[in-house]
């Protein structure tokens, strides 16, 4: 839109990233995005009930549209609720941008660097982008996910998405180096921010109630079905809830719990809901939530955090306070962690990390064998 044209303006930001000049190093910063509009809500939910690494039905070509399409009017009702659309691109956007800006004075070598959005689900689309990074022709190019915990529904999706693309199309940057950024949700700065976050948050309760808050971790939560076949994503979320209360040195109470289930199948639990529900009963009235799974906020920060739980749910329940900690944004500690990373990675030997190769034990998809073989020749 011009208005977020023009945000982005006040800030030195465009929407292709850095200023036209030969990009040595490309980062394509992975996610499975958001709809700007409402208009968008349809193929966007289309695109997610369609994709079998994300979600597995019966007779999905049939039940997935059906199941977007009749979703699709109570979801644009909550993207109108919280502006007309996901803000998660013009997060992106803004920690992608300060992120090459550190990298060009902490890597010389390797500038100028450029960042690069690729959504899942929604423009601009995974396999677009690559065709744009192609016509830059890049020296390096960084496959960096934003989701800090990997799982094969999320992480997965979106690298097999590369690989059907060049699969298909044939790979027209192979003289370029290319390394795999797949999961880091334990570094010391995400936790670092995230606690940050939680400190701002608790100085909005009163002092006598501070120490008693309980902090409930939300993370979207997983099928038993993915989980049993080995995914790691819910021991990679347990140890980003550790690593940040070492952060806070244990300081309040605290919970793992879940969010966003979809669908009659049993997922991990216990959700978000019951979790305050069953707090309050015991005579808890004070907690805060905590996306811990989340870099930037988006609908289930947005709406289902702050609108479902820290409003309505509060009001339902007859709790005190129910409050949000921010998702890590664009807090400098976290472009610190961003930095860190990506610069390890553009230094390291190690262009795959060996456990990103490693199927699940019980893994039955086929195109998740093929894709990681390709990726070791790819980053070799």
């Amino acid at each position: 839109s011009k208005l977020f044209a023009a945000f982005l303006k006040t800030r030195n930001f465009s929407l292709s990233s850095t200023k036209n000049q030969n990009v040595k190093t490309a980062i394509l910063m992975l996610n499975m995005g958001g709809p700007q509009t409402t208009d968008q809500v349809h193929d966007y939910l289309l695109r997610i009930m369609t994709d079998r690494d994300m979600i597995q039905l019966p007779m999905q070509s049939k039940l997935g549209p059906w199941i977007a399409k009749r979703r699709t009017p109570e979801v644009q009702k909550k993207y109108a609720e919280i502006g007309g659309g996901s803000p998660i691109y013009k997060w992106t956007n803004i920690q992608g941008e300060l992120l090459c800006k550190e990298l060009d004075k902490l890597s010389p070598d390797t500038a100028p660097h450029k960042h690069y959005v690729g959504f899942r689900y929604v423009t601009p689309l995974t396999e677009d982008t690559l065709t744009t990074i192609e016509k830059d022709k890049p020296e390096r190019v960084v496959l960096f996910s934003q989701y800090p915990q990997y799982s094969c529904a999320t992480s997965g999706s979106s690298f097999n998405s590369i690989f059907t693309h060049y699969k298909k199309n044939g790979n027209g940057l192979k003289s370029a180096r290319w390394s795999v950024i797949d999961r880091w949700g334990s570094h010391p700065l995400l936790a670092q921010a995230f606690a940050d976050h939680i400190k701002l948050e608790l100085k909005k309760f009163p002092n006598d109630k501070q120490k008693d808050v309980i902090l409930l971790f939300s993370a979207h939560s997983l099928p038993l079905k993915a989980v049993n076949r080995g995914d790691s994503y819910p021991s990679e979320i347990g140890a980003s809830v550790q690593a940040v209360m070492q952060q806070l040195n244990y300081s309040n109470p605290y919970s793992l719990v879940w969010q966003s289930k979809v669908g009659p199948l049993p997922w991990l639990e216990p959700f978000t809901e019951d979790a305050i529900k069953g707090y309050v009963k015991q005579g808890k009235k004070n907690f805060i939530l905590v996306p811990i799974a989340f870099v930037n906020e988006h609908i289930e920060t947005l709406h289902e955090l702050d609108i479902e739980y820290c409003k309505e749910l509060a009001e339902e329940v007859g709790a005190e306070k129910i409050g949000r900690a921010a998702a890590p944004n664009d807090h400098p500690l976290f472009i610190k962690a961003l930095t860190d990373i990506v610069n390890t990675n553009l230094k390291s030997e190690t262009k795959v990390n060996p456990k990103f190769l490693l199927r699940c034990p019980k893994c039955v998809n086929s195109k998740c064998l093929e894709s990681k073989n390709w990726f070791r020749e790819l980053c070799n």
